[in-house]
């Protein structure tokens, strides 16, 4: 029998994992996507161009690697399974066999992954594990500078925190951080039944294009972050008691949001990632005014400090 249409379907997907005796786990976050045309969206959604260089992070059976191919010139994928990294190059070269000397397959946790074999990366796609969705993507923006563009399927409450703008509700760490590297924004959504096992939760596409040019900042990414990990780790408060001890008492922390031009009333869900990396800037350094131990710089409790305003920490995971 011909096969007309290279890509794996419903029927193709549990074949495989019945020859390789394989069961998705809760664990490793595996839900394999059994919908052909779910997975050719996904790719014009990437907007994948004939001259990209494309990483997949968790591909699993294969089913978004073959689309892939389908269009780029090449594509490195990122497996952590024994099981399924050492099966998915043989379904590679048997569906796609003109397309198998494009594909590279690293088996490794994608956490650990500092460089990659063949050409450097120009988009990363992806159907990220749900359960390290957030670390994974900021790793790989941060270690591959050369992607430019970024799709990845995420759980639909993650999707919207990821490309949540400043002010809104579910606006926090991973929003911050996503921005620090890329313009990011909801891509679509999809349904359950198009995996297998069909999941608990709707899903979410998210967009990321890399700024064209990095934020002006003295401070560097892991200064900027750690201002943004201190003040959502107790966002019901507001920044000068949330920052003190990052900056090393309240006092310091209102000086340097003064300096960077914040409210030292205000939240950490209301500034940009520009506004945190101009109070990473401002750290009060050892020995100047309002650090520990400098005379007549007592501090004074501000209105967030007061009793009743217990700290309720961030849901999102930091990377």
């Amino acid at each position: 029998m011909t096969r007309t249409d290279p890509l794996l379907g419903p029927a193709d997907i549990r074949e495989l994992a019945a020859a390789l005796d394989v069961r998705p786990t809760k664990q490793r976050g595996q839900n394999f996507v059994i919908d052909a045309n779910t997975v050719r969206r996904i790719v014009r959604t990437a907007e994948v161009r004939e001259t990209d260089t494309v990483v997949e992070v968790g591909p699993g059976l294969g089913s978004l690697t073959l689309a892939l191919l389908e269009v780029a010139a090449d594509v490195t994928a990122v497996e952590i399974d024994d099981t399924l990294a050492a099966a998915l190059p043989a379904t590679v070269a048997a569906r796609l066999p003109e397309k198998a000397a494009h594909f590279r397959l690293v088996h490794s946790d994608a956490l650990r992954v500092r460089e990659l074999p063949g050409p450097a990366p120009t988009a990363l796609v992806a159907n990220l594990p749900y359960n390290v969705a957030v670390p994974v993507l900021l790793h790989m923006l941060e270690h591959f500078p050369s992607v430019e563009r970024t799709l990845v399927m995420v759980q639909a409450e993650v999707a919207d925190r990821l490309a949540a703008p400043p002010g809104s509700r579910v606006y926090g760490v991973p929003s911050v951080k996503a921005a620090w590297y890329a313009h990011v924004k909801r891509a679509g959504s999809i349904g359950r039944s198009v995996f297998w096992p069909a999941p608990n939760v709707d899903s979410g596409l998210v967009s990321l294009v890399r700024r064209e040019e990095p934020l002006t900042t003295s401070a560097s990414r892991r200064e900027v972050f750690a201002v943004v990990d201190a003040a959502f780790a107790q966002r019901r408060k507001g920044l000068r008691a949330a920052l003190a001890g990052w900056a090393g008492s309240a006092a310091a922390a209102e000086e340097a949001l003064r300096a960077a031009g914040v409210s030292p009333q205000a939240r950490g869900e209301s500034l940009t990632v520009e506004e945190f990396a101009r109070i990473a800037e401002h750290k009060p350094q050892p020995g100047q005014p309002g650090q520990p131990g400098q005379p007549g710089q007592a501090d004074q409790p501000g209105q967030a400090d007061q009793p009743g305003q217990a700290d309720q920490p961030d849901k999102e995971t930091p990377a």
